[in-house]
């Protein structure tokens, strides 16, 4: 029996800690966390923000009383100011502003990501927001329901940016989109789709202003206006979505970093020092696209880092089989989802690749309820393994993202796709499956 102390209790912190206190109820577990609330489902708050949910119960899945309840120590509202790492003691500060200090035998950090914020004036003026914790969602949900607030600007179109943009459009505001990138969501598709994804959110009204790079913010004591390198746009309210950087504060100096700043980790979790472990977005994952460390902040990599790092802290040793940074969207009923890398990344990443496209009718064109898809299949150029997969559509076509999330774990190739046993059924595809004909249109 020893003791842990986990820093850091959202999704990563919360998988960690509820392994731990389901599958060691020996061992001691302290958790540390600077929010109110855990487990807030950021992904969302969209929804909820444009009226497409209820509210937001559904949008917690656990609670410092449930691990209480499991005999866990639970400080919420603690800010820690630092780490003795020799010493193997954490020294923090309550709400109250009682210093507290825990000694460890073994140490998870799971201290998140923290919003990009640019370097611009005008910042501390009001009605300008971030996309991050419930109560940033709360402060956006409050502000649309403001009459005087009609314009809004959302700077970022990645995948928190795009959401929140269609969410200001639902709550009937003037919305629009700022993005240095000439397209939305280039992070992880490719031109050939997010070309389609723009087009559909300029047909619902969203003003589209890409390859624009925000200057300034203007205002007095409230924020009345958003200039570009473009231009300047009436805004009363600014949500920035630019993207999230690694919380490395309490690592720095201490913990070997990657080029990014993330924490490094092993596939058991382990820093550079033995017994700190650390998980989610502060740390790297393994990529198998790359077949090396990478970062990818999503929760289902956060979950699935936190389950590892909790039974490898308590002695059964476990490695993760890394991950493919699998993900989609849905805006306005048009489904996009990923898997691995797309052009530019494996560019960036100096890898040779090859791609074949195709796009089809999902069903027999004698269906009447049907819509075209189309999917891109990137594969190395060397070994021929995939290496990423792009599928777009009006029809739900997520789940097959999954078979190539799979096929890149597995090293598998594009030939190996090109005769795959794929049923056929009228109700559900065409004979001549647009997987089977992108495969067999492969170089």
């Amino acid at each position: 029996m020893g003791k842990i102390v986990l820093v850091g209790a959202n999704h990563a912190g919360t998988a960690a800690a509820n392994t731990i206190l389901d599958n060691y109820p020996d061992e001691e577990l302290v958790i540390i966390d600077r929010n109110s609330n855990i487990s807030y489902l950021g992904c969302g708050t969209a929804l909820w923000v444009g009226r497409q949910i209820n509210g937001t119960e559904g949008l917690f899945y656990c609670s410092q009383d449930v691990f209480k309840q499991k005999h866990a120590k639970v400080y919420m509202e603690t800010e820690v100011s630092s780490i003795d790492f020799a010493g193997k003691k954490v020294h923090a500060q309550t709400k109250c502003g009682e210093q507290i200090v825990e000694g460890y035998d073994k140490l998870i950090l799971a201290t998140g990501s923290l919003p990009i914020i640019p370097k611009i004036s005008g910042l501390e003026l009001e009605n300008v927001d971030v996309v991050k914790l419930f109560q940033d969602g709360e402060k956006i949900n409050q502000a649309l329901d403001d009459e005087s607030i009609r314009n809004v600007a959302v700077v970022g179109a990645g995948y928190i940016g795009v959401e929140i943009a269609e969410a200001v459009r639902r709550r009937g505001k003037n919305a629009m989109l700022f993005e240095a990138q000439d397209t939305s969501l280039s992070g992880y598709y490719d031109p050939w789709f997010t070309q389609d994804m723009d087009k559909v959110l300029a047909d619902n009204g969203i003003d589209l202003h890409f390859g624009e790079i925000v200057k300034e913010l203007k205002g007095e004591g409230k924020v009345s206006s958003l200039v570009t390198d473009k231009g300047e746009y009436a805004a009363e309210l600014v949500i920035l979505a630019i993207g999230f950087v690694p919380n490395n504060n309490l690592a720095k100096g201490s913990l070997e970093l990657f080029s990014n700043g993330a924490i490094l980790v092993d596939k058991h979790q382990q820093t550079s020092m033995k017994d700190v472990y650390a998980v989610g977005d502060c740390a790297t994952v393994y990529s198998n696209a790359l077949r090396a460390p990478s970062y990818i902040a999503l929760a289902t990599n956060a979950v699935r880092s936190g389950i590892v790092a909790a039974h490898n802290v308590c002695g059964t040793a476990l490695e993760s089989i890394g991950v493919q940074g699998s993900n989609g969207i849905s805006i306005y009923g048009y489904h996009m989802v990923s898997t691995g890398l797309n052009l530019k990344a494996a560019e960036k990443a100096g890898m040779e690749v090859l791609y074949t496209d195709y796009e089809d009718l999902q069903k027999p064109a004698f269906i009447d309820d049907n819509h075209r898809v189309k999917i891109r299949i990137i594969y190395e150029k060397s070994t021929r393994r995939i290496v990423g997969t792009q599928i777009a559509s009006y029809e739900d076509i997520a789940m097959g993202i999954h078979m190539f999330s799979l096929a890149i774990e597995e090293g598998v190739t594009i030939d190996k796709l090109k005769l795959l046993d794929i049923f056929f059924l009228p109700h559900f595809n065409q004979p001549y499956n647009y997987i089977t004909m992108a495969a067999l249109g492969a170089e």
